[in-house]
């Protein structure tokens, strides 16, 4: 056999064997739990279902809450068939019993993946707060912990009192990188335009962030604080693996949703959501990544 032959046969060899590996690998199993939100659950929910899903990487079941201000007693979840779970729920306080499952979860090396108001929630709860490292809203005030930004080239702690939480209009804004070299952002744009989107302001909390991956100006133009925002971070808790996603406020209906629609909100969500799982991020960096200047978007929520 010639030489050409034999180094044509390896190399296919070695595309099939990766291929098969790709094939092999069981979807990451992903418990999303909703069903109370001052924000329109009912569309963001089956959003990121399709995001996730859409990818092959995940398979996702849902946990709907009952209505506000219902009995709560027999929302009990069980987390252990799950290697993550996503957070798309502002609401009445859960059973001591789901609480308690919660925690053990994350205690013992669980990841979680924390989308937009999911912040917002549980503001007397002591570790939950330090599982989000920064929320807003509900009440939130000094008390809740500083204000947290990124100022001079690093990360302020300001103990000035005053609300904690929030934003001014939506509008498209860029994306600026604090840590190029973690797993999710690693290979992405250090700047990119995100689609109209609310950005969050003024958080409060712990501050217990362990990687900053993106920030954003929130300019006073806008109704903003005017500070570069923590928008985009691991979180420092424990064994587990938590990625605090801010962006994405969904729209009306599933096809009129342009937060979501982002093709760097759609990439962020799918990089950081497998990191929390499995501490690692095998996704390739897609062609229609947004640029500084030029939005994209995943209309149908997958690549195209």
């Amino acid at each position: 056999m010639k030489k050409h032959t034999v180094c044509k046969f390896f190399f296919l060899l070695t595309v099939l064997f990766a291929a098969g590996n790709l094939f092999s690998q069981k979807p990451i199993k992903t418990l999303l739990i909703t069903g109370q939100n001052n924000h329109n659950w009912q569309v963001s929910h089956l959003v990121i279902q399709q995001i996730l899903e859409n990818s092959d990487l995940f398979t996702v079941t849902f946990s709907v809450s009952p209505e506000k201000g219902s009995d709560m007693s027999n929302f009990i979840v069980d987390f252990t068939p799950y290697d993550l779970v996503v957070l798309d729920y502002n609401g009445d306080a859960w059973p001591e019993e789901t609480n308690r499952r919660f925690l053990e979860y994350i205690n013992n090396g669980g990841g979680l993946v924390i989308y937009h108001a999911a912040d917002n929630a549980f503001v007397n709860w002591k570790e939950f707060n330090e599982i989000c490292a920064l929320g807003g809203w509900e009440g939130r005030n000094e008390k809740a912990g500083p204000y947290v930004y990124w100022q001079d080239g690093r990360l302020v702690k300001d103990h000035t009192p005053g609300v904690g939480g929030s934003h001014g209009r939506q509008h498209e804004y860029v994306m600026n990188s604090r840590e190029a070299n973690h797993p999710v952002i690693q290979g992405l744009p250090l700047k990119w335009r995100h689609a109209t989107d609310e950005l969050y302001d003024r958080m409060r909390g712990p501050g217990n962030i362990g990687s900053l991956l993106y920030t954003a100006y929130s300019d006073k133009e806008t109704g903003g604080s005017g500070r570069e925002e923590p928008l985009v971070f691991t979180v420092d808790y424990g064994k587990a693996r938590i990625f605090h996603l801010m962006l994405g406020h969904a729209g009306p209906t599933v096809e009129d949703c342009l937060a979501m629609q982002c093709t760097g909100f759609q990439v962020l969500l799918l990089r950081g959501a497998e990191w929390a799982a499995t501490g690692k991020v095998t996704q390739a960096i897609p062609h229609d990544f947004p640029t500084e200047t030029t939005v994209s978007l995943r209309k149908l929520y997958k690549m195209p």
